[in-house]
């Protein structure tokens, strides 16, 4: 159906009269204009359930399912044969009364604070420089990407022979040591997360609308005060993103540790997720190893919560990055 067209009013009619806009029939209601297609519902812009369904459904059948599985197994004792047995709190209370859980832990506390501040010092500078007027911009962006698309245990191997004392580059045993060890875990990971978070800034960076740094020259700011006082700050939701996912992806660090080191020299690499291997694969415990399992996602997912909340990254409006 085509839309009503409005009659035109005589000159010197009053409105209301003769069937006009004014009125209808002279009963002096106003007409309704009703364009075509008036009374159905618009679905333009509004997201649909069923759209989200396929990306919930795999999120739940390959997170959810195993995490309520290993939370569930985390109460039991189970050797993999055989049906688990329910053991109430047993397993937590050996986890928290365990020497090597609190050894473990703070190697663990303390590989995640160094790799996030050498791995984000490099990718912000890397990112804001490759987001600059660069020629081959798009093969910079790739060649930075190439580490990252190496599997972690590729890397690793490649890693160990490079540093092997007898034919390595080096020929010193690095890994012998305690200190060596840990510097070499933080590098190897360094260098296979640093350029992912690099196209992270770098994308970041060029959302920062150029009339700041224009203002802020305008203002007398160099180029060293324009990045601490305009580009820092534009990222800081970048930031944010970046840590969450390193810190996410440091907790459950374990090809590299296992392939380097295997938790040496003794136990002075053995972090959280080598100790649940241990205990999962070497001692067939997996209901121990599936509470240092579930304690590790409580640590994760805690420390992102409030890592957004102080942030407030939650609260972010704008489409444009840190605004």
């Amino acid at each position: 159906m085509s839309a009503p067209t409005p009659t035109k009013t005589p000159a010197g009619s009053p409105a209301g009269e003769n069937g006009t806009p004014g009125g209808s029939g002279g009963s002096g209601r106003p007409l309704k204009y009703r364009p075509s297609g008036a009374g159905k519902a618009s679905t333009v812009g509004r997201p649909h359930a069923a759209w989200a369904l396929p990306g919930v459904l795999f999120f739940a059948f390959f997170a959810v399912v195993p995490l309520g599985l290993a939370f569930y197994l985390s109460f039991t004792s189970w050797d993999g044969l055989g049906d688990p047995k329910l053991v109430g709190l047993d397993n937590w209370q050996k986890m928290f009364d365990d020497d090597r859980m609190v050894q473990s832990l703070w190697l663990t506390v303390l590989l995640t604070v160094v790799s996030w501040v050498f791995q984000t010092v490099i990718s912000v500078l890397l990112g804001v420089w490759a987001a600059g007027r660069q020629r081959n911009r798009a093969v910079l962006s790739a060649i930075f990407f190439v580490p990252f698309l190496l599997s972690s245990t590729a890397i690793a191997l490649l890693f160990y022979s490079l540093l092997d004392p007898n034919f390595g580059v080096i020929q010193k045993n690095i890994l012998g040591s305690s200190n060596g060890a840990f510097l070499a875990i933080v590098f190897v990971g360094a260098w296979q997360f640093i350029p992912f978070h690099t196209l992270l800034y770098q994308g970041g960076a060029r959302q920062i609308p150029e009339v700041l740094y224009q203002a802020a020259s305008i203002d007398g700011a160099g180029r060293y005060r324009q990045f601490y006082s305009v580009t820092l700050p534009q990222l800081r939701n970048t930031m944010t993103t970046s840590t969450v996912l390193m810190v996410v992806g440091t907790l459950t660090y374990f090809e590299t540790v296992l392939i380097l080191t295997k938790g040496g020299p003794g136990t002075d690499t053995a972090i959280l997720p080598y100790l649940m291997y241990e205990a999962g694969f070497k001692s067939y415990d997996f209901g121990y190893a599936s509470a240092i399992a579930s304690f590790l996602v409580v640590i994760a997912t805690g420390l992102s919560l409030i890592l957004v909340r102080l942030t407030g990254f939650g609260r972010m409006r704008s489409t444009r990055e840190g605004m």
